[in-house]
């Protein structure tokens, strides 16, 4: 494993889920983590399971969604060596069915957060920007456009941004299913059988886990040769 000791890594959403498996793993390595959440309380319990991990956590309050939160906290950070973007909000829902403010809030939360973290945080041009979209982006459902447009935007700005933002590296990971607490609103039994479904359909025979995704932004992160690319943590999703 690549030691990270001495190098500084920002995880936007490192409280849950991909973001938090992400934090965990760079903490592993040695990093000094940085763990960005709106939440209070749950950047306290991130940092708990931190905490016993051989790198030093910290934690950090920030609403991506506010131009100035971002960029005070820029000023004030410093730079970074590798920094994630695991942060959103997008709520599920037909064109014609979702109210048109949850879909701005969509696109303001997890396309125009990250957009708003790749220009205003200094990151150390020999290493990487790194943003979690979703295969939505490749394989739309029924109730998803939404989904699919903002997910496919993520994946274009990072083929831009790897351009513009030479020679920093820049990729994205777009997970498929994971068992994530995305769906903790579900009952178990509802939740139980769409991993079940879902696993029958998939050519691995399983759901991903958040240390699925962790494991290809750490990929990206590690290798000199790629940027502009978009990794696939779907399962085989985008093909079955």
């Amino acid at each position: 494993m690549t030691s990270y000791e001495g190098r500084r890594a920002l995880i936007v959403g490192g409280t849950s889920g991909v973001g938090l498996a992400t934090a965990r793993a760079f903490a592993e390595r040695g990093a000094e983590t940085v763990i960005a959440s709106r939440s209070p309380h749950k950047l306290q319990a991130a940092l708990a399971e931190l905490a016993p991990l051989a790198g030093k956590s910290t934690a950090q309050a920030l609403d991506i969604r506010s131009d100035t939160e971002v960029e005070e906290f820029a000023e004030a950070a410093g730079a970074f060596d590798h920094v994630v973007v695991s942060a959103a909000e997008t709520p599920m829902g037909r064109v014609d069915a979702l109210p048109l403010a949850d879909a701005y809030a969509a696109m303001d939360s997890k396309f125009w957060g990250a957009y708003r973290i790749a220009r205003s945080v200094t990151i150390d041009p020999e290493g990487s920007l790194t943003l979690v979209a979703g295969y939505f982006s490749q394989r739309p459902g029924k109730a998803s456009a939404l989904q699919s447009a903002v997910n496919a935007a993520m994946e274009a700005l990072v083929r831009g941004l790897a351009l513009e933002y030479a020679p920093l590296r820049v990729n994205a990971v777009s997970p498929g299913l994971l068992r994530t607490p995305l769906w903790d609103g579900l009952t178990a039994e509802a939740r139980d059988a769409m991993y079940e479904a879902a696993a029958g359909r998939l050519p691995v025979g399983r759901v991903g886990t958040p240390a699925d995704a962790a494991a290809a932004v750490l990929f990206l992160a590690d290798n000199p040769y790629t940027t502009g690319s978009t990794v696939y943590v779907d399962g085989g999703g985008t093909i079955a």
